[in-house]
């Protein structure tokens, strides 16, 4: 008899978690994870909101919500996350030292996983937005087995190879019956610093992929410096300069997401 696929079991205290993707590494995943949560928080200070780093090999939220600190074990020895910008965080940047480098097999990298999300006190969070590593392996493929996913961001550049590797993610999700909420479009175009034009720089075959995957372009946003100068410096654009046009953007996506879940 073939063997069913593992329960989905919902995380404690978490009603709607979101997970971000991208097929393709380097496409600025991390840094629209942290910005639609900084942006969700913006938008509903009275909600909770989490923010989850899966990716154990290279994690970056740390750096980009400017927190170093070990989680503290609470009376059930559970974790409690880290707090910045009013946002909960947690990482395996948290718990293993900055320099150091993960030289995991498959299962180790599991029972980390397993630690993040079975292991953490996250209280009452009303949107877990969850930033995952690039591809579609061991990691993704568990997080959408085991736990209940309200929805999926996709983050892709135009470029045709990050779209195309972005449309084989977005198949595995329609396979998986997890729902699309739409796409994020980063380094869409570049502003001409002289006549302010807008600059394509990979053409605009994102269209096509949310034509193709009937879901919407979220946001768009520009190959802008202030937006990684931000994130390096450990805070996001959107609490850095939440007047900005980039931020009213992200706000914007983090609007779309609610609406979405709570439908």
């Amino acid at each position: 008899m073939a063997r069913g696929l593992p329960k989905q079991k919902p995380i404690k205290g978490v009603k709607h978690i979101v997970l971000v993707c991208s097929g393709k590494g380097g496409v600025g995943k991390s840094t629209t994870s942290v910005n639609i949560a900084a942006a969700l928080k913006a938008n509903h200070p009275k909600k909770g909101v989490g923010l989850l780093d899966t990716d154990v090999f290279g994690p970056s939220i740390p750096l980009m919500m400017n927190l170093n600190e070990t989680p503290i074990l609470n009376k059930d020895n559970l974790m409690e996350p880290l707090t910045n910008y009013g946002v909960k965080c947690m990482s395996m940047g948290f718990l293993i030292e900055k320099t150091s480098a993960v030289i995991w097999r498959g299962l180790m990298v599991m029972q980390a996983l397993e630690k993040l999300l079975r292991q953490v006190h996250w209280s009452e969070i009303d949107y877990l937005v969850v930033d995952t590593p690039p591809g579609t392996g061991d990691t993704l493929l568990s997080l959408v087995q085991n736990l209940p996913i309200s929805g999926v961001v996709l983050v892709t550049t135009p470029q045709t190879a990050a779209l195309e590797v972005t449309r084989r993610g977005a198949s595995m999700f329609n396979k998986l019956k997890v729902p699309i909420i739409g796409i994020v479009e980063n380094m869409n175009y570049v502003k001409c610093s002289s006549c302010s034009e807008n600059i394509s720089i990979f053409g605009k075959g994102t269209s096509t992929l949310a034509n193709e995957l009937h879901c919407e372009i979220l946001g768009s946003f520009p190959l802008d410096p202030r937006i990684s100068c931000c994130t390096e410096k450990g805070m996001p654009i959107v609490v850095q300069d939440s007047t900005s046009d980039v931020s009213k953007v992200y706000k914007s996506v983090a609007d779309h997401m609610v609406r979405f879940l709570e439908e």
